[in-house]
């Protein structure tokens, strides 16, 4: 409970507003992956939507608890889901604006990361 009551201390409100954006953005894909939309892009595309949103969801509640890891892990993570979605021709400067942003915010404050 201390180490818990510490790290919230210790978050600053610009990493709580990203991962909060970051918390949302993985909760959006979950519908994803269920509909027609996804199952036409390829019968992979479903899982990978699972996958992703997993993986996003570890790598916020990583930078969420103020780890280094998550941070590192999410960049890792966007540039992986920024070449896919380039190699399938679904690239939007939309698709990378929020990841860029969240990743930003928790960038800047690496050096208060363990």
């Amino acid at each position: 409970m201390e180490m818990e009551e510490s790290t919230e201390k210790n978050r600053p409100p610009a990493i709580s507003l990203a991962c909060t954006i970051g918390f949302v953005g993985a909760a959006l894909v979950i519908p994803l992956i269920f509909s027609k939309i996804a199952r036409e892009v390829g019968s992979w595309y479903p899982p990978y939507l699972a996958i992703s949103a997993t993986v996003g969801l570890i790598c916020i509640l990583g930078i969420w608890n103020m780890k280094k890891w998550g941070v590192y892990a999410y960049i890792g993570f966007i540039i992986v889901n920024q070449a896919v979605l380039l190699s399938m021709e679904l690239w939007t400067l939309f698709s990378l604006l929020i990841p860029a942003i969240v990743a930003g915010i928790a960038f800047t404050h690496l050096k208060k990361m363990s």
